[in-house]
């Protein structure tokens, strides 16, 4: 009986702290990164797969552009603006060859300044 009530002290502390620990874990998974983009107000000939048009982004004012080759999931791209969004990132298990293999969803569209 004793070694019964020793074995239960040690093992449901340690199984509360591995419950927390895996709720914590799963929690964060699903939350993905947040970043900040500031994407131009022309989109310029790149080739993908194929030739296609790229957003010009990049997340610091004092950056260079990037081309784009993803979508961003929420966000519908009017030429002539320059925007400001906070954009969730989430990585893609098993992406297909030809795609990123990252998910880009719009969170807020800070702003729209016309160019």
């Amino acid at each position: 009986m004793r070694s019964i009530r020793t074995f239960l002290k040690g093992t449901i502390p340690a199984l509360a702290l591995l419950t927390v620990m895996q709720c914590t874990a799963s929690a964060n998974a699903g939350n993905g990164d947040e970043k900040t983009f500031i994407v131009g107000p022309e989109t310029v000939d790149c080739t993908g797969v194929a030739p296609m048009k790229c957003l010009q982004v990049k997340e610091k004012q004092s950056e260079n552009w990037t081309n784009f080759y993803s979508n961003i999931e929420g966000f519908t791209y009017e030429p002539g603006y320059e925007y400001v969004l906070k954009v969730k990132t989430e990585k893609i298990a098993n992406p297909p060859a030809d795609a990123s293999s990252i998910k880009y969803t719009l969170i807020k569209q800070v702003s729209k300044t016309k160019k």
